[in-house]
């Protein structure tokens, strides 16, 4: 089964052909300051385009085009919910009537960590398993839920998947969504920096140097022993685990698969989870493994054979 598939994400999008666990080609595109997303459909029909006829493909023989977008989606109706700042004119576009006139391909569109999801659950980490909570770790951090086999979506499209918005903090810090004391402003990217800068003693630490603080940096200077670097990371590392056992509570996964950028300091971080999830969360069954994610950034990509595969 070979299906077309694009990854938006906040900067870029990727474009690719993949058939059953095999991503055949991809090509990627640059987002970063157009005007939201309908300027940039020509030019990602025309990247589709390309790919196909680069792989000597016709359209007749995909089964259709998976659409991973970076915000709320209602997959029933094929439309964007709500975007959070990024691409804002998403919620008033025909993205399936756009599909049929540029590509004539079926057309499916769901939250880019669902699809990540079916990712790992298809070809990754999470293969063999049916319940399933994913967990993506980077500038934000996203997440998705499986229980029984089926994606978990919900009335309003937010099911499973604002699992960063959790509280951790009942008087934490404001986060991007609204909320107080939710696990990105505790601990992701873009609040990253905010944490380093209150802790005490920042002024003289290696951090306070950095162009800019970064997981990466973060974890090289905690490893080389600096105090302040060692308590911002001991202090994200609590708040990822009290997040995890959170969603351990709230959808009884067999399996926690945590993926994302942060990963590439798994070393540092999945003993220390897999450590809290055997001492905190009420579980008489048994205990929940806790896994990198496989695929990395390939993960929606080989998600959309399942993806489309739902409603055939």
């Amino acid at each position: 089964m070979k299906a077309l598939a694009v990854d938006l994400g906040g900067t870029h999008a990727t474009c690719a052909l993949v058939e059953d666990r095999a991503i055949l080609r991809t090509k990627l595109l640059t987002t970063e300051g157009t005007q939201g997303l309908a300027p940039v459909l020509p030019l990602m029909a025309e990247t589709l385009g390309a790919i196909l006829s680069e792989s000597e493909t016709e359209p007749s023989e995909c089964a259709g085009l998976a659409f991973c977008f970076c915000g709320l989606v209602d997959h029933a109706s094929a439309r964007v919910v709500s975007t959070n700042a990024k691409y804002d004119d998403a919620p008033s576009l025909d993205l399936k009537d756009w599909c049929d006139k540029s590509l004539g391909v079926p057309f499916q569109i769901e939250n880019d960590a669902r699809v990540a999801l079916l990712g790992e659950w298809y070809a990754g980490a999470a293969r063999g398993f049916r319940d399933i909570v994913m967990m993506t770790l980077g500038t934000g951090i996203g997440g998705a839920a499986m229980i029984q086999g089926q994606l978990l979506r919900g009335k309003h499209a937010q099911a499973g998947c604002l699992g960063g918005h959790f509280p951790v903090l009942f008087n934490g810090r404001r986060c991007t969504c609204g909320a107080i004391g939710c696990a990105e402003a505790e601990a992701a990217g873009w609040s990253l920096p905010q944490v380093a800068r209150g802790t005490s003693g920042f002024a003289s630490s290696p951090l306070a140097q950095e162009n800019s603080i970064t997981f990466e940096r973060l974890f090289h200077h905690a490893a080389a022993g600096d105090r302040v670097a060692v308590e911002v990371q001991e202090r994200c590392l609590a708040v990822w685990g009290a997040l995890t056992v959170a969603l351990i509570h709230a959808y009884d996964p067999e399996v926690v698969v945590i993926g994302g950028g942060v990963m590439q300091s798994a070393s540092a971080i999945l003993p220390y989870l897999q450590d809290y999830v055997n001492r905190y969360p009420w579980t008489p069954w048994g205990k929940v493994s806790v896994r990198c994610a496989q695929l990395g950034n390939q993960a929606a990509l080989l998600g959309a054979i399942p993806l489309l595969q739902e409603n055939s």
